[in-house]
């Protein structure tokens, strides 16, 4: 561990160009922007209606048509009840 931490302290003190300095931090910022919009059109994909009706089928186990239409159907239909 001490002999990793010591390489760390080594390879941060070598000098480095600023033109070197931008462009990783740059590539880092854009890593972390493509990352974050990945992560959120992945989440908006998803509107819950499936993972709760898994959650439901393998916690109770019940019938996915079942937990979709009574325990997951305020999320399935947009958090919506449906019409009696």
């Amino acid at each position: 561990m001490n002999n990793q931490f010591d390489k760390l302290t080594k390879n941060l003190a070598q000098s480095v160009t600023r033109r070197a300095a931008l462009k990783k931090f740059g590539v880092g910022l854009a890593g972390m922007a493509l990352a974050c919009f990945g992560l959120a059109n992945k989440a908006s994909a998803d509107s819950g209606c499936e993972s709760c009706v898994k959650n439901c089928v393998s916690s109770y186990g019940y019938s996915a048509k079942y937990c979709r239409e009574t325990i997951c159907s305020p999320v399935c239909n947009g958090n919506k009840f449906p019409q009696p």
